[in-house]
């Protein structure tokens, strides 16, 4: 292997790991922004996952020097089993929120809100 086979060999795990450690990142600050529903947030994290697991798969299981076929394999059951997540998930947003018969949920109680600071009592008239 010639040397600067090795190093660009080398410069596609390093790019990788950044790529990696940088959606890694991403998936970090995600976890805490609310897109609106559970759901979205899950998608969200998943789509992120999908791409991670994509690179590992085709850098360093070597997907890419495979042959062409298996890599669209994998990458369709990927994108397969992120479509079949999203249908439970949109059909569990859509439902009502059902309690169980006897089950005590605890009521949200509100803070008591402050009393406005009084108001400074008048000054007593002064008689001379």
């Amino acid at each position: 292997m010639s040397e600067h086979a090795h190093s660009s060999g080398a410069r596609v795990y390093v790019l990788t790991l950044v790529a990696l450690l940088i959606l890694t990142g991403i998936t970090v600050g995600a976890s805490y922004i609310n897109f609106g529903s559970a759901s979205a947030n899950i998608i969200i994290a998943i789509a992120i996952a999908t791409v991670k697991v994509s690179l590992v798969a085709l850098f360093f299981m070597h997907l890419r020097h495979d042959n062409p076929l298996n890599a669209i394999i994998f990458i369709s059951s990927l994108i397969f089993l992120g479509i079949f997540l999203a249908f439970p998930l949109i059909d569990i947003q859509s439902r009502d929120k059902i309690i169980p018969n006897g089950l005590r949920v605890r009521e949200q109680v509100a803070a008591p809100k402050q009393a406005a600071p009084a108001a400074p009592a008048p000054a007593a008239p002064v008689h001379h």
